[in-house]
């Protein structure tokens, strides 16, 4: 459980201090994930990148689905989802 709630708030720390894009959100993405966190090697963050592009979506979104899903599997993914999009969600209303 407390490896969920550190990936939430992470991905919502991402989330809320990151404006101009998915692509704005990608050098925070990379220092969270592999320098502070451990959670990937930045030749994995670089393919979840490439996958992200390809698939349809905010490329800041997927890698964090991605990332969410290595560290937890799919509870993981969508915590991780749920945390980058949660701050958006709260100024949009």
């Amino acid at each position: 459980m407390e490896e969920l709630w550190k990936l939430f708030i992470v991905f919502c720390r991402i989330g809320a201090f990151t404006f101009g894009g998915g692509y704005a959100m990608l050098p925070l993405i990379q220092k969270e994930v592999v320098e502070k966190n451990h959670w990937a090697t930045d030749e994995e963050v670089i393919d979840y990148y490439a996958i992200g592009q390809c698939t349809p979506g905010i490329i800041a979104v997927n890698t964090a689905t991605f990332i969410g899903f290595k560290q937890r599997g799919i509870i993981g993914a969508i915590v991780a989802t749920c945390g980058v999009v949660f701050p958006s969600v709260v100024i949009i209303s």
